[in-house]
């Protein structure tokens, strides 16, 4: 703990407070559950390293590591994660800062941290090491995958630099509504509910376009919406050997017959559906806890990155409780 001489009362307030708030407790249970080391490993080697002829030491790794993890848990564009690092005594103490003599990184730095992140695609290799490490614990079991897909608006307006809407993004109907944006594509494992696969595309792109990315080949059985009926008819799928369990259309549903045929598939379907709705758990992370309802950057392959290492953040928030020694 640090010296109650070098803090603030603020800072010696939260410390000592007899209740903690409910942001400190999220704080608490990731730091117990990020596999840091294995983090800063990945990291580490396209970091800046001192100069020897001098100047300012740049920033710790773990501390710029921490900092870029709060911006996805809380959605803190750098200018707001700068003021956030000055005004909240919690934030600094999980990134390391010692309130008295440390050295606050601007905004600047946490954009250049991130660039260097996003340049060395550090999100989608932080995505495989957490899948690997919950596949070795035995978390994920790898035996089965529910496929679905979910937009992420994107703003309309072309009130901006460019006088222009992102080119990337595209808009899309569903049912009577119509989106602008981008789809996010996921592959979860059936037994767990952790995410996999990630792919991200235009609004307009069809779920069936990315499905075989989303899959990792070891499947026993595929699930997934109606959206993927067909899907075992696609080149990509030929010689799968995997069951494939898809919905049927809403409105196939709906005129079921009042026969004892028509109530056992009516039964069938929400046996799907009941099992379908692991899928919508690292949804509702993401947009619900995370806040990502909306894109944060201009292109599909910034927001990709983005999502990857979101839903890598999701995985180990789901298994809090099962690997408390992952640190």
């Amino acid at each position: 703990m640090a010296d109650p001489l070098q803090l603030g009362f603020t800072d010696y307030e939260q410390i000592y407070a007899k209740k903690r708030t409910r942001r400190q407790r999220f704080l608490d249970e990731m730091e117990a559950t990020v596999p840091w080391e294995a983090f800063l490993a990945l990291i580490e080697p396209v970091y800046h390293k001192p100069s020897s002829k001098g100047g300012r030491p740049p920033i710790p790794l773990e501390v710029m590591l921490r900092i870029h993890l709060l911006q996805q848990w809380f959605t803190l564009s750098d200018p707001l994660m700068e003021e956030m690092l000055i005004d909240t005594p919690c934030f600094r103490r999980f990134a390391g800062i010692e309130t008295m003599d440390g050295r606050i990184p601007d905004e600047t730095t946490i954009l250049n941290f991130r660039h260097l992140l996003e340049e060395h695609r550090i999100a989608e290799q932080i995505l495989e090491g957490v899948n690997q490490m919950l596949s070795e614990r035995g978390v994920m079991l790898r035996e089965g995958t529910i496929l679905d897909a979910t937009i992420i608006n994107a703003p309309s307006s072309t009130k901006n630099k460019a006088k222009e809407r992102d080119p990337d993004m595209h808009s899309v109907a569903k049912g009577k509504q119509w989106f602008f944006g981008m789809r996010c594509h996921i592959g979860v494992d059936a037994a767990s509910g952790l995410v996999h696969s990630v792919e991200s595309a235009a609004a307009n792109v069809h779920e069936l376009n990315t499905a075989a990315e989303r899959l990792h080949g070891d499947e026993r059985l595929i699930y997934g919406d109606a959206g993927h009926i067909g899907i075992e008819k696609r080149n990509d799928f030929q010689d799968c050997e995997a069951e494939f369990r898809i919905a049927m259309k809403p409105g196939q549903r709906r005129v079921l017959p009042e026969t004892p045929e028509g109530r056992l598939l009516d039964l069938i379907e929400t046996a799907k559906a009941h099992f379908r709705a692991k899928v919508e758990h690292p949804f509702r992370i993401i947009k619900c806890q995370f806040g990502f309802r909306k894109v944060f950057y201009r292109g599909i392959r910034k927001n990709d990155l983005k999502l990857k290492l979101l839903f890598a953040l999701a995985n180990l928030w789901m298994v809090r409780e099962r690997i408390p020694d992952s640190a």
